[in-house]
């Protein structure tokens, strides 16, 4: 992930980086889109070393892709939303379920399909998934820290949207230091940034936005989901992740 190491921790950096990708503090529409796009790109010089540095999988992490495995019908198809290398296709494949990867990096994906090539990938944004009731899980790990405040509901939506009736998800919620998320926030402030509380940007460019577990569960459930499971993963040094299992509704909100 851009500006993270994705089992290491945040390295904090200036708001002011030269490459910072700029727009007017007023239009913050732009402002998002162009960190989505800087995102993809700093992903995209990523794709070589990713596996390296941030491949193996943590403990937590896999008992529950496990654990969101058994949840679902065997032969079920998976989609991977975010999957970059493929970090987690092989516990997929290994489960017995049929697996699509999606993500927006499309160099990620050439790494993926290298070490899977049994296994299809697409490049999509999150916020354009494009599926309707394909899925009997859909997975998103290490990934929605990256999703702006007003981009949530979208992309959960469009989670719900892919799964058939009583499909599974399963996504991860990065936590870190409340009091660093403030001071880095009113950095970015101070540079005439248009953050909203929660927001930081990270090295090189990047960006990650930090909500309250309250507020994701409340925009999952709104998306059509029943929380079953919401649990805090152990913390490294100064971060940790939240772990969220959700059922669809047999009929969404909306």
């Amino acid at each position: 992930m851009a500006g993270t190491s994705a089992e290491g921790g945040l390295v904090w950096v200036a708001v002011s980086d030269s490459r910072r990708p700029t727009a007017s503090a007023s239009d913050r529409a732009a402002w998002v889109l162009n960190l989505r796009r800087e995102n993809e790109r700093e992903e995209d010089e990523l794709a070589p070393v990713f596996d390296e540095l941030w491949g193996e999988i943590e403990d937590d992490h896999r008992e529950f892709v496990e654990r969101f495995l058994s949840m679902l019908p065997p032969g079920g198809r998976v989609l991977d939303a975010a999957c970059g290398t493929g970090k987690y296709s092989g516990m997929v494949v290994a489960g017995g379920r049929s697996l699509l990867g999606v993500d927006h990096a499309g160099a990620y994906l050439a790494v993926a399909r290298t070490k899977f090539p049994q296994v299809p990938t697409e490049k999509h944004d999150l916020q354009d998934l494009p599926y309707r009731r394909e899925f009997d899980g859909v997975m998103c790990v290490d990934a929605m820290e990256m999703i702006p405040p007003e981009d949530w509901p979208v992309v959960v939506g469009r989670f719900r949207r892919a799964l058939r009736p009583d499909g599974w998800l399963y996504l991860t919620v990065e936590l870190h230091r409340d009091d660093e998320i403030r001071a880095k926030n009113e950095e970015a402030r101070r540079e005439g940034l248009p953050v909203v509380d929660g927001e930081v940007l990270l090295e090189d460019g990047g960006y990650h936005y930090y909500p309250a577990i309250e507020q994701v569960r409340q925009w999952v459930e709104e998306a059509g989901f029943v929380v079953e499971v919401s649990t805090e993963g152990p913390w490294h040094q100064s971060y940790a992740y939240h772990h969220m299992l959700a059922r669809a509704r047999a009929t969404p909100k909306r």
